[in-house]
């Protein structure tokens, strides 16, 4: 879903993947990321801990690519 969405509005879509140790220690949690599995567009957290479907995403896009 992401690649083609990156494609579709021509914004680059990074991935993000530490281990379970890397998300738990005091360091990532002091660096003001979400909890894995999440979802940010720019620095707006969209969803941390569940699924987001793709109308969703891209309406979230969209709405921050207008503001961009």
């Amino acid at each position: 879903m992401l690649p083609g969405l990156g494609e579709k509005y021509d914004v680059t879509i990074e991935t993000v993947s530490q281990s379970r140790d890397t998300y738990c220690s005091e360091k990532y949690q002091k660096s003001g990321l979400p909890a894995a599995p999440a979802v940010m567009v720019g620095e707006e957290i969209i969803v941390q801990g569940a699924d987001i479907s793709q109308d969703r995403l891209e309406e979230v896009i969209r709405r921050h690519l207008a503001v961009a």
